[in-house]
């Protein structure tokens, strides 16, 4: 599986994807956030689904930004790109896929800002090449494994937020995937954005890197469990010691 967060804040773009592949029982690294820079054009493109499907469509992409240099203006315009190079392998591997049981289920998340847009921008492409446009309250996508870093991101991310505090709430929702599901994991890609700049930064991380905050967040939860108030368990706790006290 896969685990890609794209998040859009007033102050610019975060892309955090993880890079584990499973193979059976076997676990390989391979990268699934690329970035296409060029003058004033700026984007991350990230996918999950299956790899064949995704490095033939991602491979087509670079092939007609290659061809049509300069001709997208707006992010749009590239992510309308991309989504025919979508069809384009749905309509060559389809068929072939379908008939040894197998779906094609890429799915991608595009962020950055090009020429002549207003402001960065960040979509959620789907397998059939249709897209959405994230919202100040929608401000974040997940493709992949979604289930497990949704809650944390619901209570602790806001469109407001800066960068460092995104970022942060983004690694805690990785690290909460990947606590609980075996097929996401280290390296851990992420770029970062910021607005009009039209410049990605990006850094891999290791484990070993995140080990201080992993246990400090465990430790947290713990010491937070202990404070929760109990007045309303109270009642329930009586209950079960008179049941205990009438049943001796």
């Amino acid at each position: 599986m896969t685990f890609c967060l794209g998040i859009k804040l007033d102050s610019g773009l975060l892309a955090i994807a993880d890079t584990r592949i499973t193979s059976g029982t076997e676990f390989i690294t391979a990268r699934k956030l690329t970035i296409h820079e060029q003058n004033q054009h700026s984007l991350f493109l990230m996918t999950s689904g299956l790899r064949s499907v995704r490095d033939k469509a991602v491979t087509y992409f670079e092939e007609v930004l290659e061809e049509q240099e300069n001709k997208y203006d707006k992010l749009y315009k590239a992510v309308n790109a991309f989504a025919i190079q979508v069809r384009r392998v749905a309509a060559e591997d389809g068929e072939a896929l379908r008939n040894a049981n197998i779906w094609m289920n890429l799915h991608a998340v595009v962020g950055g800002q090009l020429e002549n847009d207003k402001e960065h921008k960040l979509y959620m492409i789907y397998p059939e090449g249709n897209w959405i446009e994230s919202t100040p309250s929608s401000p974040y996508y997940i493709i992949g494994e979604s289930g497990y870093g949704k809650p944390v991101l619901d209570r602790g991310l806001s469109h407001t937020d800066s960068l460092l505090q995104a970022l942060k709430v983004g690694y805690l929702a990785f690290d909460a995937t990947r606590t609980s599901a075996t097929d996401v994991g280290f390296p851990l890609d992420i770029v970062v954005y910021q607005k009009d700049s039209y410049r990605m930064t990006q850094c891999r991380f290791m484990e070993e890197d995140f080990r201080e905050i992993s246990i400090w967040w465990n430790n947290w939860i713990r010491r937070g469990l202990d404070e929760i108030p109990t007045t309303w368990f109270d009642s329930l706790f009586s209950k079960l010691a008179a049941e205990g006290n009438k049943s001796s």
